[in-house]
């Protein structure tokens, strides 16, 4: 399974009556903190209240997300797969009967929780995107670029019609040219699909990019774009969908011509989660999900065994390191480069990774391309990303960034002991107060600063152990421990200065 597959709920778009549904709530429990007495557990104050799920129909016509991912989880060795711990869910009817033939849920606005802390530093907006002059194609992966040419046998037309065209063009925010797509569904349900893409876009557009004074136009009940976009895939109408498109595209290039979209971004000093999910969704899909397998290719036993942390969870790990957009993160075994990006994107932080695993690498770098082309579609000005092949104990490149980094994650679930020691040696030349964050400890529990370890990195470092929920690791569905260890001489001085 795939960096996104906790965004796949429910199914693909389909011109099916809607079923019933019934209201259900369940309660959720994190996981259980481990027993340490050299660990002070602490609860992220971003983890207080669970996020809300919402359950879906089964045949609903827009899923959660909709881009390509794997059916399957990568999965290491290392631990079996349990039950799920219990996540509440809520899912209620239309109240629209009208429009109950077919549904699709429309993303909510982010919680505040789920969101960056505000960075009143950083410009979200970026000029050249929104610039006018000269606008050329960008070098991107276009969602037809999938449908007509990778996997054209794959899918089949959504509305019918063998002698009409199903291409269909989307505008973004900034002013870059449209994206192309084609009005097709899937033949398999996990397969890419263009026509939830757009429902998504569009939607993320009106909740993160429009001002106040003008949603009504995107939002109304009755009249606005999302709701007209419902009635058309509900009514199962090529042409409601197209015309819904068109004055979307309209609305879109009047607002942003009259420099409204570019005054609502200058005055946002964060991206809202759902937004950061979207993009990176829509460069995974074009870019790891054709080639997924590769990545199966692991050597159980090694370092070299692939897992991913997900989004929700590392952006919860940027609120708890408090990473802002004028510092420096480094992934430490990086895969395919999705938290680098990530962080570039949702923080603006200047941004490293390190891979050693070839195929990984080569999945890294496609991503980057498309990154830097999806901001710039998005109209966003990401942090600048450095992705690096090789091995980080021994890359230049990687040693002296270390020197000066902020934050520094090591995703060493599967590392061998023999790995971790290695590293601990590089806490030395850390700058005091970099926050690293691992799922194993580097310090081990109970440890105590003494005469016979005086010389040991780990006095170094202080360290705080904290939740993760389920759903956060691409590994195991339950919730465990993570650890932030910050570098801290003061303890190992007081130490020092007591033996005196």
């Amino acid at each position: 399974m795939g960096f996104f597959d906790h965004l796949q709920k429910g199914g693909a778009f389909s011109l099916q009556a809607q079923k019933p549904q019934i209201r259900k709530v369940v309660q959720t429990r994190p996981a259980p903190p481990s027993s340490s007495s050299s660990h002070t557990p602490v609860r992220s104050s971003s983890q207080t209240t669970p996020p809300e799920k919402t359950k879906r129909p089964r045949d609903s016509t827009v899923s959660r997300d909709s881009d390509h991912r794997p059916s399957k989880r990568l999965s290491t060795p290392l631990r079996n797969r349990k039950r799920p711990t219990p996540e509440q869910r809520l899912s209620s009817d239309d109240d629209d009967a009208s429009d109950t033939d077919t549904s699709f849920e429309l993303r909510k606005r982010a919680r505040t929780e789920d969101s960056a802390e505000p960075d009143l530093a950083r410009r979200i907006r970026s000029l050249k995107a929104f610039s006018e002059e000269n606008v050329k194609p960008l070098p991107l992966v276009h969602a037809a670029d999938i449908t007509s040419k990778q996997k054209a046998g794959n899918f089949k037309r959504a509305f019918g019609g063998a002698d009409r065209p199903t291409e269909i063009f989307l505008q973004y925010p900034s002013a870059s040219l449209k994206e192309r797509f084609n009005l097709v569904v899937p033949r398999d349900n996990d397969d890419f699909k263009p026509i939830d893409d757009i429902v998504h876009v569009i939607d993320t557009v009106s909740e993160n990019y429009i001002p106040e004074g003008e949603a009504e136009f995107f939002n109304n009940e009755s009249t606005g774009i999302k709701r007209r976009l419902r009635r058309a895939l509900a009514h199962a109408s090529e042409t409601e969908f197209r015309e819904v498109v068109a004055d979307y595209n309209h609305e879109i290039e009047r607002l942003r011509r009259s420099g409204a979209i570019a005054k609502h971004l200058d005055a946002t000093h964060r991206l809202n989660l759902p937004l950061v999910e979207r993009i990176l969704t829509q460069i995974y899909a074009r870019t790891v999900s054709p080639r997924v397998e590769s990545l199966r290719r692991y050597e159980n036993g090694t370092d070299n065994v692939y897992g991913e942390l997900l989004p929700r969870f590392i952006s919860t790990i940027f609120k708890e390191t408090r990473l802002k957009s004028g510092q420096v993160f480094v992934d430490l075994g990086s895969g395919v480069g999705n938290v680098v990006l990530q962080a570039a994107l949702e923080i603006g932080c200047e941004s490293w990774g390190c891979e050693m695993m070839a195929n990984a690498c080569d999945l890294a770098e496609l991503q980057q391309t498309e990154f830097r082309a999806r901001c710039r579609l998005w109209g966003i000005a990401p942090g600048k990303t450095h992705l690096v092949r090789g091995d980080f104990l021994q890359e230049q490149s990687i040693i002296d960034v270390l020197k000066r980094a902020d934050v520094v994650l090591i995703n060493n679930q599967a590392f061998t002991p023999q790995l971790n020691n290695e590293i601990i040696n590089h806490f030395l030349d850390m700058k005091e107060g970099c926050q690293i964050v691992s799922l194993k400890s580097f310090v081990p529990a109970g440890h105590k600063i003494q005469s016979r370890n005086l010389y040991s990195p780990i006095n170094l470092l202080k360290v705080k152990q904290l939740n993760y929920w389920s759903n956060s690791v691409s590994w195991t569905d339950v919730g465990g421990t993570y650890f932030i260890a910050t570098k801290d001489s003061s303890r190992l001085k007081a130490f020092a200065d007591s033996m005196e």
